[in-house]
């Protein structure tokens, strides 16, 4: 469960938007992604606004069964189209859904990808404003800039995460993901820029039938130390767990051997 309001995170939605659209300004929208391999900035922008409008037509019409998504999964090389008038259109988009959304309220009962037809429109709000801090967090390290994230936003990010890699029909769709489990198999991730009302840290269980993980300090047989946002950009696969300013203690095998299987979409 989001501990950001529904309307918290609409507003994201167009902020994370605006603050995308101000870092790709006067740049070349044919710049690779580094952190996105094979894509570069105009299709991370073309990918992102067509989410938001895909993610708009189903929470607008109360979908009962997806929409194509063929638009947002097309990454065939983009052109014609400059960083302003890309930015725009980006900001449009993401206008509109939140606009859609706060209208629908987030208990508005529709299709969603992880309920099917029991889904709510809450699920679109924050998957669609995490979506976009992200793929913002994509742009900046493109560009070469220093990407950072709000605390409460970037915990909220880490929690959705974490709920979404753990829901167990994915273990139909990834099979391959029951081998991460076993008996000591655990770790933990500890920001340690936040005070103690963030509640910054995060155990992840693998010692069961399924993966489980709570906001918790226990010990584990890895553990992840770094800031909040670098260990936002780690779990996301943006930034290496090796990286500087990150620090592994205890089974690095293991947390490699995780990031390797571990994933929603």
């Amino acid at each position: 469960m989001t501990s950001l309001s529904h309307d918290r995170l609409c507003a994201e939605i167009t902020t994370q938007s605006e603050l995308l659209r101000a870092c790709v300004q006067g740049s070349d929208l044919t710049a690779p992604v580094p952190s996105c391999p094979g894509w570069n900035l105009g299709q991370l922008l073309t990918h992102l606004g067509e989410a938001h409008r895909w993610a708009d037509e189903i929470v607008r019409t109360k979908a009962v069964q997806p929409p194509s998504d063929r638009a947002l999964r097309d990454l065939s090389p983009v052109s014609g189209a400059g960083p302003e008038e890309t930015g725009a259109w980006l900001a449009d988009g993401a206008e509109r859904l939140a606009a859609t959304l706060r209208e629908a309220g987030p208990d508005a009962k529709l299709w969603s990808p992880v309920s099917g037809a029991d889904g709510r429109t809450g699920f679109y709000a924050r998957r669609m404003a995490h979506e976009t801090v992200i793929h913002r967090a994509d742009a900046t390290l493109a560009v070469g800039a220093e990407f950072t994230a709000g605390e409460e936003v970037a915990v909220d990010a880490f929690d959705e995460w974490l709920e979404l890699g753990s829901l167990p029909q994915l273990f139909d769709i990834h099979p391959e993901q029951r081998e991460l489990l076993g008996p000591g198999r655990t770790l933990h991730f500890h920001a340690t820029d936040t005070g103690p009302q963030a509640r910054a840290e995060w155990l992840v269980d693998l010692t069961g039938e399924t993966v489980v993980w709570r906001r918790a300090h226990e010990k584990a047989a890895v553990a992840v130390r770094g800031p909040l946002t670098e260990l936002l950009l780690v779990l996301y696969r943006r930034r290496s767990p090796h990286s500087e300013g990150i620090e592994v203690l205890g089974d690095g095998q293991l947390l490699d051997f995780w990031q390797e299987r571990v994933g929603f979409g």
